[in-house]
C-alpha cells in the first residue's frame, strides 16, 4: 500500500478505537463488501495486542519492532514494509520513537 493509499467509496465509522490510554487510535473502514480494516496510529511505547483473525500489519509511516508470540526475536520493520499474526496468536509492537501509522487487514482463511 505505501505513503499513497487511499481507499475510495468506503464508510468509515466515526467512533475511534482507543487503546492503552490513547497511545494506539485506530478507524474502522468498511468496504462495499462488508470486508474491514482499521487505520490507526501507535505512539511511544510497547503494546501487545492478541488476534482472532489472521491480521496483515502494513506500516505506511514510521517505524516498530513486533515480538510474535511464541518467538523470541523481535523484528524491526519500517515504512512500507508488512507482516502477518496468526489467528488466535499476539504480537507486541514497540514503538521506540515518532508515530507510527498503519493499516490493518483482516485475513479471511
Amino acid at each position: 500500500m505505501g505513503q499513497s493509499a487511499q481507499f475510495d467509496q468506503v464508510s468509515v465509522l466515526a467512533k475511534a478505537n482507543v487503546y492503552f490510554d490513547g497511545k494506539v487510535v485506530s478507524h474502522t473502514v468498511i468496504f462495499a463488501d462488508g470486508s474491514k480494516k482499521t487505520l490507526g496510529l501507535i505512539y511511544p511505547g510497547s503494546y501487545h495486542f492478541g488476534t482472532q483473525k489472521a491480521e496483515r500489519m502494513e506500516l505506511v509511516a514510521g517505524s516498530a519492532s513486533i515480538l510474535l508470540d511464541g518467538t523470541d526475536a523481535p523484528q524491526g520493520y519500517d515504512e512500507g514494509t508488512s507482516f502477518d499474526v496468526p489467528a488466535n496468536s499476539g504480537f507486541t509492537i514497540t514503538v521506540a520513537d515518532g508515530i507510527c501509522e498503519y493499516i490493518c487487514s483482516y485475513i479471511e482463511s
